[in-house]
């Protein structure tokens, strides 16, 4: 099967905002990939000088809802501040993981799916700080920060089968 930008237009999505769509795809498939049949054991290890996968699970999550709160002009949540601080904590299989991931990009999804493209230029912005950005820009680093954690999760899980096996 063709990965997720190859497979044409999505029906009812701008063809600007259909990327970021793609982009959640893709780290449904690749991350149920990685982590088939791993333990919680395997998900919650740290190989040497790494983080460990289910910190990389929880944070794609994670990260996506912070910053589609952004996104809708929301300031942050303490729950979504805590559940910051408690990324790495252990606990989470592989399927509390991935449907966490889903459930988040489904959110996300609808409200990418009602973003008018006019208005793709509008200012945003994140942090206490206040850091300005743009609505595209949001969409443009939400796609490529869930990227850039699902290519670190593919790396680890194969750390984690290696120095777990017997």
């Amino acid at each position: 099967m063709e990965e997720p930008w190859l497979r044409g237009p999505i029906p009812g999505v701008s063809p600007l905002l259909a990327p970021l769509l793609a982009s959640f795809q893709q780290a449904r498939e690749d991350l149920a990939a990685c982590t088939e049949a791993l333990t919680a054991d395997q998900i919650w290890s740290a190989p040497p000088g790494f983080g460990t996968l289910g910190f990389h699970l929880r944070h794609i999550a994670g990260s996506t809802e912070r910053l589609m709160a952004y996104l809708q002009g929301r300031e942050l949540t303490p729950a979504q501040m805590e559940a910051l601080r408690s990324e790495k904590e252990p606990g989470a299989d592989r399927d509390e993981l991935l449907t966490a991931i889903d459930s988040t990009f489904r959110d996300a999804e609808a409200v990418v799916r009602a973003i008018d493209p006019g208005t793709l230029a509008d200012p945003r912005w994140v942090g206490r700080k206040r850091l300005p950005t743009t609505v595209i820009g949001l969409l443009t680093h939400i796609a490529e920060h869930t990227q850039r954690h699902v290519g670190q999760a593919i790396v680890t899980a194969r750390m984690a089968r290696r120095t777990m096996e017997p």
